[in-house]
Formats: C-alpha cells, structure tokens, sequence
C-alpha cells in the first residue's frame, strides 16, 4: 500500500522544530511508526520491543544511547519506562537542539506519568488513532481504519483476530495481572454490544462473574491503550436533572463489529448494532478530527432524567456548541431534529449549531435542511462543521 499522508503531520513537523523530543501514542498497529519513518526519514531507528535491545538496554543504558545516532525513533517505550531519566539528563545538556527524539507508545496513561515526571517541557505529546475518513475514503463501518486492514481488505477478519490475540498476550498482560484471558475476551465481545450505551459497570460484571473493581480495571487497561471513548456527560446545568454516567464506544468500528461477530456488509445492514456502531464510528471522528489538528479532546454526550438526549455535544470557543445525532439510516425525518433543536433552546447562555449526521447516498446534495437551523450531513462533512 502506498503511504498515505496522516493528518497530524504538521502538528508532528511543527513540534519538531521546537521540542527535543516528540512522544507519539496511540493503539497498537495504527501507524505510529510509519508516520513517523515517512515524516523523518533521516532519522535511525530501535525497535524497544526486541528483546536484544532491551537486555542491551537494561544491562548498560548510557552506552546503549550513545550508540544511536540522532535524531532516532525509538518505538514502543513503554518497554522500558525508564529510559526517559536517561534522555532527559541528554536533553539537559544540550536543551536547545530540537527534533532529536521521536518516541512511540501503545499505553497513554503509563507513559503520560514518565512525561510527567521526567519529561515535562521537554517533549511534546500527540496521540495517533487509526484513519479517519478526511485521511482516506478507504474507511467503512465494517472494516474500520487500521492501516493493514485498508491496504488488505479481503484478509480483515483474520487480521482482527490475529489483533486481538497480539493486543491480549502483549498490551493487557503487561499492564495488569488478568488470570484468564478468556474472560477478559468476553468482555470485549460483551462491551461491544453495549457500544452507544450508558455505561453500567455492574451490568457488565454480572454475566461474566466478576465484580465491579475487576469490570473498572479492564475498562481502564482499554481505556489507557487507546481502544475505547469513554464519553462523559455535558457538564453545564440546564436546570434539568442530568444523567451522569459516560457512553462507551470503541475507537474502531472495524473491531467492534469482528466483536459481535458482523463478517459482512449485508450482515451489519441487518443487525440491531448498525445505529450504535455508527455512533461510535461518529465519536471517534470527532475525536480524531480535534486530535489530529492539535486541539483539545473534547466530546460530550447529554441526557437528562426527563427523556431528552442528544448523542454528542462539542464545545467551542465563544460560548459555542455543535450539538449532533449520529443516525445510521440512509434517509432521515424530520423529527429527528426535535431532541437536538429542545436543547439549543435550553442553551440560552450559548450559540448553538445544530447537525444531524447520517450515511447519506452518493447522490443526494451536499448539505441538506432538515428544519430550520438544522443541518443533514454525512461524516466526510464533519469537517468543515466543526473547524
């Protein structure tokens, strides 16, 4: 497959002229390396995840790096968390000279807490999830974004499953100390059907034996190696009594549906998970979009305890709000801008853009009215409403 641009690119190349180092996290298999093996090609390359170099590593550090010719890439370093005491000494000594390191990680939370402690102000962090649909129109529902299953599409299910085993054996075993794994399968395949779903912890827990701690743990071992959204509520009071769990999503359509076991179009056209998939594919559209172009992560969903709900709401500067419906239908009624249209007018203090995005046909116009100051778009579109 040929290279395909990613969208943070530029927010990566600005990073590089100011910061020492660039940290780039992100779920397993979404491109880090590639990205970042395109973006600097000058730059040598360790694998932190070879045993050799780790032991090399580990047994005598400071010859170790200064064997490596910079500038270097030097992939999944959650391997070895320590290694950021030693660059930073490095940094330390010569604080002025940029683009030296590039850093890749399949754990957010653990690496975060290394930036923290060893790298603040001298690294910048970014985070890579799999192809949006602004990156390559080669992303469907069914087969998601994962670079290997775009450039392999007819090998998709395998692919998945081979993913999940790497995902199991390498990134939770070394996060947490998980008894059976089988288990912990099972709750993937159960969290996928409660995709676009208030998030009830002790309904999960039931069916798969085990308490609700256990149930918060493996949500945060998916939550810190970038394979859900967990979607909070919108936290302004309307002066309505608001529901306030978070929704659960996967960042990746395509495993959700190997998940439910959705091997084919036709399959995903019928099953009763199209709408919460779709959703979920919404969610992780915005997410990448405000990702990708440096901006702050910030999604939210409402619901209150009087029935309205609207899917997402996405803040802007100036007291302004795009509040959204994912709808996985092809045509849309009207009254699907009721709920979103009851909130804007909740929203007095706030100038709210009310849209409706669903999977439009090839042949309708780009931008439709649905009711006055309500707009049916389809996700390409996404874009340009939330610049």
């Amino acid at each position: 497959m040929k290279y395909v641009p990613r969208a943070i690119s530029p927010q990566l190349a600005k990073a590089s002229k100011a910061f020492p180092a660039l940290i780039l996290t992100g779920p397993r298999r979404a491109g880090k390396t590639t990205l970042l093996r395109n973006l600097f090609p000058g730059a040598s390359y360790r694998l932190m995840e070879d045993p050799d170099l780790v032991a090399r590593f580990r047994e005598d550090p400071r010859t170790f790096l200064d064997e490596i010719r910079s500038p270097a890439i030097l992939d999944e370093i959650q391997n070895v968390p320590e290694l950021l005491n030693f660059l930073r000494s490095r940094i330390d000594r010569h604080p002025r000279r940029t683009g030296q390191w590039f850093l890749t990680g399949s754990q957010e939370a653990p690496l975060m807490r290394g930036v923290t402690e060893s790298m603040a102000g001298r690294a910048a962090v970014f985070q890579l999830l799999p192809f949006s649909v602004q990156e390559t129109g080669k992303v469907t529902l069914l087969k998601g974004g994962f670079p290997e299953v775009i450039a392999r599409p007819a090998a998709f299910s395998t692919w998945y499953s081979s993913y999940l085993q790497t995902y199991l054996e390498r990134d939770v075993r070394s996060i947490a100390t998980i008894r059976n794994l089988s288990t912990f399968r099972r709750f993937l395949s159960l969290l996928a059907s409660r995709c676009g779903g208030i998030l009830n912890r002790t309904d999960l827990a039931g069916p798969l034996g085990v308490s609700v701690p256990t149930v918060s743990e493996w949500l945060n071992i998916l939550e810190i190696t970038a394979e859900i959204l967990l979607v909070p509520p919108y936290f302004e009071n309307f002066g309505k009594r608001l529901v306030k769990s978070p929704k659960v999503y996967f960042v990746d359509s395509g495993l959700a549906c190997h998940l439910l076991g959705i091997e084919s179009d036709r399959a995903l056209t019928r099953s009763p998970f199209l709408g919460p998939i779709f959703e979920g594919h919404i969610a992780s559209e915005i997410v990448k979009l405000q990702v990708n172009s440096g901006r702050r992560r910030e999604l939210y969903h409402f619901r209150d305890q009087q029935g309205l709900e609207v899917d997402f709401v996405v803040p802007g500067g100036n007291r302004r709000l795009t509040l959204i419906e994912a709808k996985a239908s092809r045509t849309i009624a009207p009254n699907a801008a009721e709920p979103l249209l009851r909130l804007a007018r909740a929203t007095d203090r706030h100038q709210a853009k009310c849209v409706v995005v669903h999977r439009r046909a090839s042949t309708d116009a780009t931008v439709s009215a649905l009711r006055p100051g309500v707009r049916a778009i389809s996700p390409e579109e996404l874009p340009a409403v939330l610049k």
